[in-house]
């Protein structure tokens, strides 16, 4: 069994208003200072086999055709 982790980011340059409305919302909060906040989101998997290298690729795949939006988003692979 091998576990993996997806993160993926909104590239930079493209608009997050989910970020800027957490940014605010801390700032509210009166979390002073936090600036800047870009949301994402996190995936945990486990895949069955041991070929860590065909895990990657198959991870790989499964964000180049579901998990992320690549024209917009950035994805890392963690592969524990």
């Amino acid at each position: 069994m091998i576990k993996a982790r997806v993160t993926v980011t909104l590239k930079n340059g493209v608009l997050d208003p989910q970020g800027k409305a957490i940014e605010g919302a801390l700032a509210t909060l009166g979390f002073d200072g936090v600036g800047h906040v870009r949301q994402g989101k996190v995936f945990d998997l486990e895949l069955d086999g041991a070929d860590k290298a065909k895990a990657e690729e198959d991870l790989k795949a499964m964000c180049e055709k579901l998990l992320a939006n690549t024209v917009i988003e950035n994805y890392t692979i963690s592969i524990a």
